[in-house]
């Protein structure tokens, strides 16, 4: 005689596996939506601009900050290998 019910209780998809199963959707309907994925962009000065503008907004951020969560004996050492690589040529 068979204990508890027959019946076994469906598994239930965590958060992880809700959100693949939502972002495979959303990709699938967006290339069904999206004109000639072949079709070549045409970029322009503007977005060439905007791109530089980006960069340089990283880099203004980003390299100081690197150089403050350095040590002082790693930056010097950075700066020797960097000072060899440019003698090296």
């Amino acid at each position: 005689m068979q204990k508890g019910s027959s019946k076994r209780p469906k598994k239930r998809e965590d958060e992880a596996q809700a959100a693949v199963r939502v972002m495979e959707t959303i990709a699938a309907r967006s290339e069904a939506d999206a004109p000639d994925a072949e079709a070549p962009v045409e970029i322009t000065d503007a977005m060439r601009a905007a791109a530089a503008a980006f960069g340089r907004m990283g880099g203004k951020l980003g390299g100081p900050a690197r150089a403050a969560s350095l040590s002082k004996k790693r930056r010097s050492d950075i700066a020797r290998k960097a000072a060899a690589a440019r003698w090296r040529k």
